[in-house]
């Protein structure tokens, strides 16, 4: 699963689902070890300590992830769309793991390390798509 564009990405979205069954969608950082990826509730302004990300995943754990990449040269877009189970990890030598990949990958987690739980994502499918993959190689 360690396409390097993946690997590379600084950003995702991740999709949950509400109690009342709408996707709710937010970005998120991440890192990725084998199978698994794992994003921190970080220490940035939020509404709530509560979040929603976190709460939809313990009762509702399906989740998706994206990672994009978008330039206005339309032959070099691309997207990995990941999906799973996730799982949140309050504490524990998997979620210390899991902070120190993320602070090896974001300096900013360095400076402040997050200081609440971790969402780790088993995940079980990988699709892709690549724009160059359906480049014409000219002409018939």
């Amino acid at each position: 699963m360690h396409d390097a564009r993946l690997t590379a990405a600084r950003v995702a979205r991740l999709a949950t689902t509400d109690p009342d069954g709408r996707p709710h969608l937010v970005p998120i950082v991440f890192a990725l070890e084998g199978d698994t990826l794992y994003s921190a509730v970080d220490r940035k302004p939020k509404r709530s300590s509560r979040l929603r990300r976190i709460e939809n995943a313990r009762a509702r754990p399906d989740v998706t992830i994206l990672v994009d990449h978008y330039e206005e040269d339309w032959s070099r877009l691309w997207w990995i769309r990941l999906r799973g189970r996730a799982r949140v990890l309050d504490d524990g030598p998997e979620h210390e793991r899991a902070l120190a990949l993320l602070a090896e990958k974001y300096p900013q987690y360095r400076a402040e390390p997050p200081d609440g739980p971790v969402l780790a994502v088993d995940v079980t499918e990988v699709r892709e798509w690549r724009a160059d993959e359906f480049s014409a190689a000219g002409p018939s």
